[in-house]
């Protein structure tokens, strides 16, 4: 229990000073970018939940297990506030890893003495998973919290191949 109080009061400390850095920036996510948001927010909900419910060797196994796609959706997310944050790109994808963990924390405080019971087979479930698109899929189906809630990208259209201008006008009419 003291575990639990030490990493909510943490995470409630992190607020408090304010370190949470500028609100999320709302340009679009491309399709790997959501992935990536997914799989963070479900890498952060098992953080939480091993700080709280004392399951760090199910969290490192989860890590471990998937250190390769965790490292790929880091920098996919890292590769978006690049992309989307005018200035400091760090400041802004650190505001957004800050702001996962809080919402988690804050949630695991809500549900109280359920949370523990609520959120430790997520575990099972996470380490089930076989890639990236699984564990992205499992964080949208199971609901995961997360703050980053931009409208997808628009689909970009295929780039049209430039012809050559016909060199009479029947060739151009048979076009």
């Amino acid at each position: 229990m003291r575990r639990a109080t030490f990493a909510y009061r943490l995470l409630a400390g992190v607020l408090a000073t304010g370190i949470t850095g500028p609100a999320l920036a709302q340009a679009c996510v491309q399709p790997q970018e959501r992935s990536a948001f997914e799989i963070r927010a479900l890498q952060s909900q098992l953080m939480v939940t091993a700080l709280t419910c004392s399951r760090d060797q199910d969290y490192n196994a989860f890590v471990n297990k998937f250190r390769r796609e965790l490292g790929t959706a880091y920098t996919s997310i890292e590769g978006h506030f690049r992309r989307t944050s005018s200035g400091n790109f760090q400041r802004a994808r650190d505001g957004f890893i800050t702001q996962l963990a809080n919402d988690h924390s804050q949630d695991g405080l809500r549900q109280g003495t359920a949370f523990c019971p609520n959120s430790v087979a997520l575990f099972q479930v996470a380490l089930a998973q076989s890639d990236m698109n699984s564990l992205a899929t499992l964080a949208s189906d199971r609901n995961i919290l997360n703050p980053m809630i931009a409208p997808a990208c628009p689909e970009r259209a295929a780039p049209t191949r430039n012809r050559p201008a016909a060199s009479t006008r029947a060739a151009a009419q048979a076009r």
